[in-house]
Formats: C-alpha cells, structure tokens, sequence
C-alpha cells in the first residue's frame, strides 16, 4: 500500500533532475552550447562575412596595430578610436602572427563569448554545494536531493538569460570590443568571489584597457569592501587596496590621453562623438536613466520569468522603494531619455503617445531599484554602471557587462549576498569537496 500511495501521490510530476547525475547534465549543457556556437559559425558563413557597421573603422585601427607585437607609446596615444586600446593591439597580433585577416578577430570573440557561458553554465552554486555536503550528514535525502535539484539548473537558466540579451551572440560574432573587455570583467569577478585579489585586480585592469568604462566593476568592489569592513570593524587590505589600484589604472590612460580618449577621436569627422564626452566633465543623466530602462528589461523581467513569477506586494510597498521611485519619476520628467540607440529606442519610437513613452521607460527604470534595494555587491555594481552611463550615449549595447556578472553571480547564488555564512562556510571547506553528484 505504501509504494502505490508513492507512485500516485503525484501523478503529473515529470521526471526531470532527480535521475541526472550533475555530470550528465554538464555533458547536455555543452553540447547543446557547442551546437548552438557551431550552428552560428556556419550562419554567419564561418564568420566570413562582409564588414559590417563599425568593423570596417575598428579592422583599420587593428591593423595600425599588427605591424609589431609591441606598440609604440605614440600608437598608444593617438590611434584614432575613442575607447581603450588593448582590443585592437589583440587583434593587431592575431593579424601580424596568422595573417587571417578579420576571421581571426571574430573567431577570437566567439571563443571568448563561448568561455563565458561556460563560466556561468557550469558553475555550482553555493546553495548546491552546502546541501550537497549536508547529505552525508543528514537523514532525509529526499528533501535535501529536491533543494539540490533545483540549484543544479540555476546555471542553466542564467545562460537562457544571458542569451536572451540581443546583443550578445551579434558582438560575439563581430570584430567589435565589448567581447573582450566583458571577458577580462568576468575573469575579474571569478578571481574575486576565490579571493584572489591579485589575479582579479590584473584581470580587471585589462578590462579597463579594453573599455574605460569597465572602471565601474573595480569600483563597485571597492565601494562594498571599504562599508563592509567598517561595519564589521575589520581592517582595510588586500580586499579594498587591489580593486582600488586596479580603479586607479584608468587615470593612467587619462594622462596618456590628456583627456578621455585620443585627440583624434575626439576631432575626428568621421566619428559621432556624444557631445556628452567631448567635455571632460560634462554629464547627461538620459544616459544613467535610460541604462536603469535597459536593466529592467534585459534582466529584472527575464531573472523574474526564470526564477521567480511571483509579485510580493510588501516588498513592494515600502517608504525606501517609494522615495527612489518618486526622485526617479521626477528626473525622468526632467531628463526624459527618448534619444538614445538600439531595440529599447524602436520600441519607444512606436509608442506614438509621448507621455505613455515616458511611463513605459519609467516603469521599467523602476524595477532594477527595486530589484537591488539592498546594499550588497549588486547594488554597487548597478550604481557603479549607472553613474559611469552619465558620460555614455544612451544604448543597451553598453548593458552587455553588467549583465555576464549579475548572470554569474545569479549562477553562483551570490547575487543577494556575496558572503556565504561561516557555517556554511566550514561545510563547503570539510566536506564539500568530498561530496559526490546525485
């Protein structure tokens, strides 16, 4: 009687992770990734394809770069393009080493933004591992396999969302930067949640020679390490002194540059420079509050499909969410932000009612601040983003970033909390490493 009362207790339950080892999940998740990769490989005529929007300008800056595999100090200073250089001198090298003309870049990208799924897709999150290590010491395996199942697919799910950015597979495929620098961005946050201070601080100082706006994710960990160690009275090192160095490497190129970028860029005629960074100190909040639009719509709403679904309405209504929505709704009203670049914009565009324009972006400004009201890691690297996106012209594309770390920390489970407990802690260091896949 027992076992038919099991076999019927939930007839509509299908059978979904309780039968997959985490090594064969592992084993489905790479194929389905590669396939995907390889059936964009042979779409995109094995990235052979003409050049393409601003391929063209970035392909001649790369082969300025390709006559030596060291550039000169006066390339460095003045090679006409408006962001960092180290993408160019990457794909400068590939060109001088293979010669495989602008292939050699886009493959360069689509490995990279490959190692970047798998970096999220494969990690195991903290919850995943605590119960994973509890099940040795803890009698009933059935409620704790069921909580490990769940997180086994965190990962999974955080990919789907990555992927769901527009953006992304395009500037994978693409001789474009914000591949690269995302990906020095995110070995920077690998190294950091491992406490490897000084592998995360190389690696982010390489993602601001990519991007100068990757200034933002070093400035976020420091932000969140200098409040966390006064409020639990620790002293300040390693944890709060590399970030800030790595912070500080951007001014290095600001004296090389005696300005925000090369001169030539910023004079050139054949480039739209935003009047917002033709003046050093010159800001533009449509910036700031259309990237607070693009958040909500590029990870709130997804993040909330593939997790959540559920409204909590006292979360909702406090006096905190309250303040911050009406000092956005009043910037919103000053600072409407319906100039700006990409699919966020079309949608707006065929919005013909201006005021409802302004509500639809408003409303979706407003879920990443209620999102990330807490002030843990997130909560600096969106305010770290936003405020860089006062020098920005308004474009999601600039989202790609912030969204492969949020993705990984969601991956990882320290999304909400960077710090796993010290309990917690102490059953990941002693048996963690012993546990073996259900």
């Amino acid at each position: 009687m027992k076992r038919s009362k099991l076999r019927i207790s939930n007839p509509l339950r299908i059978p979904s992770l309780n039968n997959i080892s985490r090594s064969r999940l592992i084993f489905l998740f790479i194929l389905t990734i590669t396939s995907l990769y390889f059936l964009l490989f042979i779409y995109l005529d094995t990235l052979r394809f003409p050049l393409t929007w601003d391929e063209p300008r970035f392909w001649r800056v790369s082969l300025s770069f390709s006559q030596s595999l060291i550039p000169t100090l006066d390339q460095l200073k003045d090679y006409g393009e408006l962001n960092t250089p180290l993408p160019f001198i990457i794909f400068g090298i590939l060109e001088n080493l293979f010669h495989g003309g602008i292939f050699a870049g886009r493959a360069l990208n689509l490995i990279l933004s490959f190692l970047i799924i798998c970096l999220i897709g494969l990690s195991r999150s903290k919850k995943e591992q605590i119960e994973s290590a509890r099940i040795k010491t803890v009698l009933d395996n059935r409620k704790h396999n069921e909580a490990q199942n769940k997180e086994k697919i965190v990962p999974m799910l955080s990919v789907i969302g990555l992927i769901s950015f527009p953006y992304y597979l395009w500037l994978s495929s693409h001789l474009y930067t914000d591949i690269i620098a995302t990906f020095f961005v995110l070995i920077g946050f690998w190294f950091y949640v491992r406490n490897q201070q000084i592998l995360s601080g190389f690696a982010f100082i390489l993602a601001i020679a990519s991007r100068q706006f990757m200034l933002a994710f070093p400035a976020a960990i420091v932000a969140f390490e200098v409040i966390s160690a006064l409020q639990s009275g620790s002293k300040i090192g390693a944890r709060q002194f590399v970030p800030l160095l790595a912070t500080s490497s951007f001014f290095a190129w600001l004296l090389l540059f005696k300005g925000l970028a090369p001169s030539s860029a910023l004079t050139s005629e054949n480039l739209v420079v935003p009047l917002v960074q033709q003046q050093l100190f010159a800001i533009d909040p449509r910036g700031s509050l259309y990237f607070l639009s693009a958040v909500g719509l590029y990870f709130v709403i997804p993040e909330w499909l593939l997790f959540s679904r559920k409204v909590i309405l006292r979360s909702l209504l406090t006096k905190k969410v309250g303040l911050l929505a009406f000092c956005l709704l009043v910037l919103f009203i000053i600072f409407p932000p319906i100039e700006a670049h990409g699919i966020l914009f079309k949608v707006t565009q065929a919005i013909s009612i201006y005021p409802l324009k302004i509500v639809f972006l408003y409303t979706l400004a407003v879920l990443p601040l209620i999102r990330f009201s807490h002030l843990n890691l997130a909560f600096w690297v969106l305010l770290a983003n936003t405020t860089i996106m006062l020098k920005a012209y308004p474009w999601e594309k600039y989202l790609l970033p912030l969204l492969v770390v949020f993705w990984y920390l969601k991956a990882n489970g320290l999304l909400d909390n960077i710090r796993l407990p010290s309990v917690s802690q102490r059953i990941l260091n002693n048996q963690g490493s012993e546990s073996s896949d259900v």
